[in-house]
């Protein structure tokens, strides 16, 4: 059984349950588990199967991050796949770690404070 903590690809997960943890400009590092990228690709955004690379890609080098306006411990990360089309990794910062809340494909970056330009 897949506990809270782990579910949000955090906390005690077995390593080989680890599908990758990656720096961020910001200081922290992401991880995400294989079972929570499972429930994402499954269950919030079936677009993003087998895009995990550019999952981190995104959280390594994005084009830009913004801070969410409504949990300041929430980030959007942002990189352009072409014109006017951007993947985004939302992820939580809990202390000096973070993870992978949700990522998909977008049109539009959304409205929350700019906090790092590329």
């Amino acid at each position: 059984m897949v506990t809270a903590l782990q579910w949000k690809g955090m906390g005690d997960a077995p390593e080989s349950d680890l599908l990758f943890e990656v720096p961020t400009p910001l200081g922290f590092q992401v991880r995400a588990t294989r079972a929570y990228w499972e429930m994402i690709i499954c269950m919030k955004h079936p677009v993003m199967a087998g895009r995990e690379l550019e999952v981190k890609t995104t959280l390594e080098r994005p084009d830009e991050i913004r801070q969410s306006r409504i949990d300041s411990d929430v980030y959007l990360f942002y990189r352009s796949e072409r014109e006017n089309r951007w993947v985004c990794a939302v992820t939580k910062r809990l202390d000096e770690e973070g993870y992978l809340i949700t990522a998909y494909p977008t049109d539009a970056i959304k409205e929350g404070t700019t906090i790092w330009p590329k």
